[in-house]
């Protein structure tokens, strides 16, 4: 059964799912960089191959992070039907719902272009 409650949940594990998303693509660039920086500067062979194994580390993160991102949307989608279906169509919880549904669905689409 539906309640306010799991949509507010679910709601919630969106967007900390998406700010985490965030946080890796940060650190991809910020380690990037620094990787780079490396490499032009001549840096100790180790020591650049520690730094580009902390890249990939990052960069596989991003892959993941998009799959919990779908699927939570996913449940919040369907949570937010079934709570429709039974009746209950308004309130602040709802609305919140929707603007991060679409929030949601936005972050995805860009990153699949």
């Amino acid at each position: 059964m539906a309640t306010l409650r799991n949509v507010k949940i679910k709601t919630s594990t969106c967007k900390r799912i998406m700010k985490e998303l965030h946080s890796y693509e940060k650190e991809v660039d910020r380690e990037a960089a620094k990787t780079a920086d490396m490499k032009n500067k001549g840096a100790d062979p180790y020591d650049l191959k520690q730094q580009e194994n902390v890249l990939a580390e990052s960069r596989m993160m991003i892959p993941d992070c998009h799959k919990r991102l779908e699927a939570s949307l996913a449940d919040l989608k369907g949570i937010l039907a079934e709570l429709e279906e039974s009746g209950e169509k308004e309130g602040p919880e709802i609305d919140e719902a929707r603007s991060t549904i679409a929030e949601v669905e936005k972050v995805i689409e860009t990153s699949e272009a």
